[in-house]
């Protein structure tokens, strides 16, 4: 039987904490070139009805010891807007009740079978909250007690239990551009997460005597300056857009993700670039992010990491990777299997007896 898990499924089962561990030994995988995965691709054509755009993602990723292989796939309806004279972007719950649409499939590398379906509007945020707090794990200083958190949407929400489980933190100051939205971020995410998140009116007050800036914002345009930069700091983003390649060319040891930028995408008539991306993003290029080592090469010990506390690090948190949804996808399924969770769907629905 295959497993299939919706996302109240998943949100039992899957602890941050767990999250965490399960992709450390998935970069050390990858590190030692015993797992892969391949560049994202972005399918865009125009929305017949809202939004400014459609878009097909997937992803995929191999881990050989776990005995998986994965895919993700997503598809989303998106709008760029401006808000405060930035650029964002956000995704709109255009499926049928006001909901969105992704999936991952899981399967053995042993017999070929979907071991899993799972959902991932969990998983999502809590994979990219999770790679950010293996930056800080790795780069920041070890007696790191103060972080500055910029945005107080989901992506942020999870960024709160992840780095508070790599770091013994006194605060998390958050700042977003939305007075009422920063307040009730705080409030919540304190009493759930039993954090001390403290809201606070200005990014100066937010980065002020801070260890630690981590961007998680929806922003097309940077958050994180040169400017910022002083001795000891770590810094994150949670995608290169939020970053300024002035920053990143001033720090001692930075590190990306993956070394692949930004999404390569195919457009269908009645698209532009400028309708995808708000603005081209010249990140990669000017960076040289493709020179940059990567978060496996720092995890497996291809490369040395932080080494005084007066250098200054970064970890720019570029793209998504397949292999982030296979780790999970394994462990999910273990999980899963060991408590009987979720429901069975027929294998036999997802194979057939005819050779391709």
């Amino acid at each position: 039987m295959t497993i299939f898990l919706t996302n109240d499924d998943v949100r039992e089962l899957l602890s941050v904490p767990e999250c965490i561990g399960a992709l450390e030994e998935a970069y050390r995988e990858l590190g030692t070139n015993r797992a892969a995965f391949r560049d994202r691709l972005e399918l865009i054509g125009p929305s017949q009805n809202i939004g400014d755009y459609y878009m097909l993602k997937s992803v995929d990723g191999l881990i050989p010891s776990l005995g998986v292989g994965a895919v993700r796939i997503t598809s989303d309806i998106k709008e760029v807007f401006e808000r405060d004279g930035k650029l964002r972007q956000r995704k709109l719950p255009a499926a049928p009740g006001g909901r969105y649409t992704s999936f991952v499939l899981v399967f053995s590398t042993e017999t070929t079978e979907p071991l899993l379906v799972y959902a991932d509007g969990y998983v999502n945020p809590t994979r990219v909250a999770s790679t950010t707090a293996l930056g800080v794990k790795y780069l920041a200083r070890k007696n790191t007690k103060t972080v500055a958190l910029f945005g107080s949407g989901n992506q942020a929400d999870k960024v709160v239990p992840a780095v508070s489980a790599v770091c013994d933190l006194d605060v998390i100051k958050c700042f977003s551009t939305t007075k009422e939205n920063r307040e009730e971020f705080a409030a919540r995410t304190s009493k759930q997460y039993g954090a001390n998140v403290v809201p606070v009116d200005s990014a100066e007050a937010a980065i002020e005597d801070a260890d630690v800036i981590l961007c998680a914002t929806n922003s097309k345009s940077p958050i994180f300056t040169k400017d910022w930069i002083k001795p000891g700091l770590h810094y994150g983003c949670i995608k290169s857009s939020e970053m300024d390649p002035q920053a990143v060319r001033a720090t001692d040891v930075v590190i990306c993700h993956t070394k692949t930028g930004e999404s390569p995408f195919v457009t269908t008539h009645g698209i532009e670039e400028e309708t995808v991306n708000g603005k081209k993003s010249t990140f990669a290029a000017d960076s040289g992010i493709r020179e940059l080592p990567t978060l496996a090469d720092l995890i497996c010990g291809n490369i040395k990491g932080r080494e005084n506390d007066e250098q200054v690090t970064g970890f720019v948190n570029t793209l998504g990777i397949g292999l982030q949804f296979a780790a999970v996808g394994a462990l999910l399924h273990r999980k899963a299997k060991e408590l009987n969770a979720g429901n069975d769907i027929p294998t036999d629905w997802l194979t057939q007896a005819e050779m391709s």
